[in-house]
């Protein structure tokens, strides 16, 4: 149940990373307004952490000029 989320910053930002349920439900907040400089970086998700069931969840990546989701399914 743990997977690693990799992404890659072309200049300095404030970034966030969240994971959410199929409802739309924060689950679980993994990166909440931290400062990066530019540089390729990883966040380790353990799902064992947060009690979560297998299905689909999704991740959303914010930062000042950029935000992306991404669908992952967690199978147990």
């Amino acid at each position: 149940p743990t997977t690693v989320i990799r992404f890659a910053l072309p200049k300095e930002s404030y970034v966030s990373l969240k994971i959410y349920d199929v409802n739309g439900r924060l689950v679980a907040d993994l990166i909440r307004n931290k400062y990066y400089v530019p540089g390729f970086y990883q966040q380790e998700f353990n799902s064992s952490q947060y009690s979560l069931s297998s299905g689909i969840y999704f991740y959303k990546l914010e930062s000042k000029e950029f935000t992306q989701t991404r669908r992952m399914i967690l199978v147990k």
